[in-house]
């Protein structure tokens, strides 16, 4: 499994990143902000809430960023041809199958590349959604409350698979009237939760199913 990081460097240079989708969930306190997202009150532990999935800071690696990312183009970015929705493989990862009280679900996600060569996919928080639902009833989405979602153009060659850093759900309800308020737990005791995923807008191929207790 790959990794993936952020562009550094001049811009005529080929930059090398981690092959991770990062999308890193930042605990804090309840007037503490992050860059690019700022985390509303109501986690439980001080887990992360509805607006937790941001662009990579973490930076190391390997992957390439392709350039004028944040632009793109119809050929795709860097002269490398766009990814299409039947070549990228959007998989959801939970880190346990179940979880005690308390215990705080880890969620992430792999893009792969099944193709036969390299493309460019936009691996930004714009086209990237983590849903956490309980039968018909979707309890939680990270866009609810994100805030200034961004675009990456990344190239994955071919037979890559990129993982996504794990984001902290806190076990409660999020809509887009619920930023600024303390929200409702779901229901646990050993009830069933399936994680679904998009990335590069593409859907997520099944679900990760899991329990709460």
């Amino acid at each position: 499994m790959s990794t993936l990081r952020d562009p550094v460097g001049p811009k005529d240079r080929k930059v090398y990143i981690r092959r991770r989708i990062a999308v890193l969930a930042v605990l804090l306190a309840i007037v503490a902000v992050v860059a690019l997202v700022i985390l509303r009150p109501g986690g439980a532990d001080g887990a992360p809430t509805a607006a937790d999935v941001e662009l990579p800071s973490d930076i190391a690696g390997s992957g390439e960023t392709a350039p004028e990312a944040a632009e793109g183009t119809a050929d795709g970015a860097g002269g490398v041809p766009d990814c299409t929705a039947g070549q990228l493989k959007v998989t959801p990862i939970t880190d346990k199958g179940d979880y005690a009280a308390g215990e705080t679900p880890q969620l992430s996600l792999s893009v792969e590349n099944t193709g036969e060569e390299a493309c460019s996919a936009d691996l930004g928080t714009a086209g990237m959604q983590f849903a956490v639902s309980s039968g018909d009833d979707e309890v939680w989405r990270s866009a609810d409350c994100q805030e200034d979602p961004e675009h990456l153009a990344v190239i994955v060659d071919a037979g890559e698979v990129l993982e996504s850093e794990a984001i902290a759900w806190d076990r409660t309800r999020s809509s887009p009237e619920t930023c600024d308020i303390t929200r409702d737990p779901v229901t646990a005791e050993g009830a069933s939760y399936h994680l679904r995923v998009t990335a590069a807008q593409v859907q997520g191929t099944g679900t990760a199913q899991f329990l709460l207790y």
